[in-house]
């Protein structure tokens, strides 16, 4: 099962595509949160949070139970600029030497990047987000 790292954005319809694959983000999730701790940036998955509608997925998907539907927090949003904060210094870290995450390095930065593009259209519009993961 191949786990994704997705931008959730807050509303129904942001008015702009936010899909970005985050396989590799998510196969990489652990080297990218010790870098982030070295960098003094906040760890992509400390902008996790899990809503009913994601949460249903993974059941579907077999990969969790029901009665944690039940006892879910409200989903936490956060603000576009600190999540561009940890893309960006993620950025900044890995763009000269992509190949410090292995041969998937290349892979993570695009997906870096695409967060980013993401992220700012996200601040422009003045909406909140957080990440969601799926098992595929």
């Amino acid at each position: 099962m191949a786990a994704s790292m997705y931008i959730v954005v807050e509303g129904e319809d942001p008015g702009f595509d936010i899909f970005v694959n985050g396989r590799s983000l998510a196969r990489h999730e652990d080297a990218l949160e010790r870098l982030a701790l070295r960098l003094g940036v906040r760890p992509l998955i400390e902008f996790f949070s899990a809503d009913e509608n994601s949460m249903s997925l993974l059941i579907e998907e077999g990969a969790g139970d029901q009665e944690l539907i039940r006892r879910l927090p409200p989903p936490q949003w956060y603000s576009p600029a600190d999540g561009l904060v940890t893309v960006r210094g993620l950025l900044e870290a890995l763009e000269s030497d992509p190949q410090q995450l292995g041969s998937e390095g290349e892979q993570v930065l695009s997906e870096l990047l695409e967060y980013m593009q993401v992220l700012k259209k996200t601040k422009e519009r003045e909406l909140r987000w957080h990440l969601a993961v799926s098992w595929r």
